[in-house]
């Protein structure tokens, strides 16, 4: 495995000799599916040993209808994640959309995510590199992975170098996307730990016209095939009933689905490791 960037975060280590998972419902909800969720998810990831962060978003800026749900917005979102990091004790990871997010949302998360159509957007980085937090970029589906050393070297040189990440697929003709694992590699050869994104990765952007489509069965084909070529950590969007979901449930698993694909992929990260 190639070595990278260990980088703190609560009591445990990104980059290091344990399997890191960022997971939790895509859009906020409501209260009793963020709870139902983290509640879960931290006893399992507890049970396997799993660095664990919880992720959801106040908002969902990038949709394919004006109709579309985004979420219950940021005043709200972060009262509901504050409850759940201080109810549960977790980590939290959110996403912001413009530069004057960053600082708002750096009051509760612990680390910071740059969406992946977003991710060359300067402004935005310098914005969430001067909160001091983690951030994670998302590589963009219309970039090479190569390309993600300047898109970092933007969040460095504005004075923070805790930096992680996130692969999601690239786009691959009309409303499909497609996984190299080489991305993995690659981006570590960076120096900065890589995340990929299991449940993004199965979406069919736009499949549905004025919606994206997924195809949740190959989620745990992907993550597998993720931990195997020696991922440092892995993102789930997770919902207690995915098809009845506002936003994203046709590539979200549910918590049985979770528990299947969490263990058998940390089974495999230790192997690699």
């Amino acid at each position: 495995m190639i070595n990278v960037k260990s980088i703190e975060l609560k009591d445990f280590i990104i980059g290091k000799d344990k399997l890191t998972i960022l997971a939790g419902p895509c859009a906020i909800e409501s209260k009793e599916i963020l709870f139902k969720t983290a509640e879960y998810l931290k006893a399992l990831t507890q049970k396997l040993d799993i660095n664990y962060v919880f992720k959801a978003s106040y908002d969902k800026a990038n949709r394919s209808s004006l109709n579309s749900y985004r979420g219950l917005g940021i005043e709200k979102g972060l009262e509901l994640l504050s409850e759940v990091k201080k109810e549960f004790d977790l980590p939290i990871v959110t996403d912001i959309h413009n530069p004057s997010e960053a600082p708002v949302a750096a009051e509760v998360a612990d680390i910071i995510q740059i969406p992946a159509f977003l991710c060359r957007q300067t402004d935005l980085l310098v914005a969430a590199a001067k909160t001091g937090k983690i951030i994670n970029i998302k590589k963009g589906q219309f970039l090479a992975p190569q390309q993600m050393k300047s898109i970092a070297n933007k969040v460095v040189e504005s004075g923070n170098n805790k930096i992680t990440i996130t692969d999601r697929g690239v786009t691959f003709g009309y409303n499909n996307l497609v996984s190299d694992m080489r991305a993995i590699p690659i981006i570590q050869e960076m120096g900065y730990p890589v995340i990929f994104d299991a449940t993004h990765s199965v979406q069919l952007p736009g499949g549905c016209g004025e919606s994206s489509s997924g195809e949740r069965k190959f989620v745990p084909v992907l993550a597998k095939a993720a931990a195997a070529a020696g991922v440092n950590g892995l993102f789930f969007e997770v919902h207690p009933n995915p098809d009845s979901a506002l936003c994203d449930g046709a590539n979200m698993i549910n918590f049985k689905q979770a528990e299947e694909i969490f263990s058998i992929c940390n089974e495999i990260f230790h192997l690699v490791n």
